[in-house]
């Protein structure tokens, strides 16, 4: 039997203490309701609600990295009206990717598609249709489907991280000041 990830590993990962304490729980959350949810004898139409933790903290890690990147603004990151869907969206209409399109500055920054596609791909797969509902495409989870998830948004952490150079410190100031202002 394949082992999914643990507690352990998720705490080793290079961009762990990059996160804060709120996106921590909320990764071991979706990781303890995996080990949970495996020895319960009931059965569920949708494990959706196990990706969901995961799906947030990933949202948490997107909106951070793009702030310490210099990609949005203060007000982006503290605000309400930043939509991540939008802004990592490769296929963002002409007339907003100016001002509003992250995913270009990723490619200008990384120079090429590979880490700006497999960030929108595990938003996109592990985030917006998991949470969405739609008429003939209700994207109903099976346990396997679930995991499968949790691995993909964990996967594009791990890549984000290694590719995109940061200063672990120097951001962790940066992000405490701004809690200060």
């Amino acid at each position: 039997m394949h082992v999914f990830i643990t507690e352990n590993e998720l705490e080793n990962k290079r961009w762990w203490h990059y996160l804060d304490r709120e996106m921590q729980e909320l990764l071991r959350e979706s990781i303890l309701l995996v080990y949970h949810v495996r020895l319960w004898r009931n059965t569920f139409h949708d494990y959706s609600f196990i990706v969901f933790p995961a799906a947030k903290a990933y949202e948490g890690f997107l909106k951070t990295l793009f702030y310490d990147l210099g990609f949005i603004s203060k007000e982006d990151f503290n605000g309400k009206k930043f939509r991540i869907g939008r802004a990592l969206n490769p296929a963002l209409e002409p007339r907003f990717r100016k001002d509003e399109s992250v995913y270009d500055r990723l490619v200008l920054y990384c120079g090429g598609n590979k880490l700006p596609d497999t960030l929108w791909n595990a938003w996109k797969h592990g985030r917006n249709l998991v949470f969405h509902w739609f008429p003939n495409s209700q994207n109903i989870l099976t346990f396997a489907q679930a995991k499968k998830c949790i691995k993909l948004i964990v996967s594009a952490m791990d890549k984000a991280f290694e590719q995109c150079r940061l200063d672990l410190h120097q951001n962790k100031d940066k992000r405490a000041r701004l809690k200060l202002a």
